[in-house]
């Protein structure tokens, strides 16, 4: 009972990390999924188009890119960091603790399922219970003592998606409320509307000077798909427990989902891309900060078990690995042939 009882505690906890590991694509993907089957959906998105959140985060993007007198591109850049640390870094971050405090009461476990398997049998001789009414009181005793632990800590399994609340919603509305920018929505006569998109058109930068049409050249849907398959692979690679047949299967399906990007950014103006990649960028650049021991102390992260020493050393460890093996399986492919 106790080995299987580990065995579930271990497909639970590998599936929670598994979705955490890939929050950054779940989100991404989902959401563009979403914008792109706009089509069949336009009364829907007529109503996000002029709900009241995405108008918030228009005139928002508006504002900074006035009072900061940076290029269009860059005001994007600069806002969706600014948004995302506003709100979905301090979601991550609670999200560790979550994470962290799931990990330090699975340890205490093994001692409550040893006293509570002494505690069945002695109830089993005393009221003469059936092997079957045994099992059953064990279980539920094991499912009371594990919800204590829960609500003594705090630290509830749902909570380990609480970024997707955040993330999802921001990454919706800042997108939409940038198509409208482009589009002039969701008033083509308005000044501002008609200033903002003008100045897109010049907003650009190198390749793509003008924000408003498709870059054409395919470098920035490429790097999004790029960087949204390293956030997925530092979090495979970082992992220091087994990946499960479960771990395996999600990691895979959210690969196709960072391929299925590419292409739909081919599809939007550039303003979005920008945005898009830009957004990644940081979700990388976030997953790489709080693999720190030291970080993760400051910013109230309990230490677990399982929390790398040396994470960056590790990290590189791995790269260097599976580049050897793609060596190794380019060199034999030239030998075959």
């Amino acid at each position: 009972m106790s080995l299987l009882l580990g065995a579930c505690r271990r497909f639970k906890y590998g599936y929670m990390h598994t979705r955490y590991a890939s929050t950054e694509v779940a989100a991404a993907a989902t959401a563009a999924a979403q914008l792109s089957n706009a089509s069949g959906m336009v009364g829907f998105w007529q109503t996000l188009s002029n709900s009241t959140p995405v108008a918030y985060i228009q005139d928002a993007l508006i504002q900074i890119h006035d009072y900061s007198g940076l290029p269009w591109w860059s005001a994007i850049v600069l806002s969706t960091f600014l948004f995302r640390s506003v709100v979905t870094l301090p979601l991550t971050i609670y999200q560790h603790r979550i994470t962290a405090r799931i990990e330090g009461i699975a340890l205490e476990m093994p001692a409550i399922v040893e006293e509570l398997k002494r505690e069945a049998a002695m109830a089993k001789q005393k009221f003469k219970w059936s092997d079957k009414q045994t099992a059953v009181v064990y279980r539920r005793s094991i499912k009371k003592q594990w919800q204590k632990l829960i609500i003594r800590d705090n630290c509830h399994p749902m909570k380990t998606i609480i970024v997707l609340w955040g993330q999802i919603p921001l990454w919706i509305c800042q997108s939409v409320a940038l198509r409208n920018l482009v589009y002039m929505l969701p008033d083509p006569t308005s000044l501002k509307a008609q200033i903002a998109a003008t100045e897109l058109t010049i907003g650009g930068f190198g390749w793509i000077p003008n924000l408003t049409v498709v870059d054409g050249s395919y470098i920035l849907p490429v790097a999004l798909g790029l960087i949204n398959l390293a956030i997925i692979e530092v979090q495979t690679m970082t992992r220091t427990r087994p990946q499960t047949r479960l771990q395996n299967i999600a990691n895979n399906v959210f690969r196709g989902l960072s391929v299925l990007m590419v292409p739909i950014a081919c599809t939007v103006p550039s303003a979005l891309c920008v945005y898009w990649v830009a957004s990644s960028s940081f979700g990388l650049a976030q997953n790489l900060l709080l693999l720190s021991p030291e970080v993760r102390r400051a910013v109230g992260i309990p230490k677990t078990q399982t929390e790398l020493e040396q994470p960056y050393d590790q990290l590189w460890l791995k790269i260097q690995k599976r580049a050897r093996i793609l060596e190794e399986m380019s060199a034999d492919k030239s030998t075959n042939k």
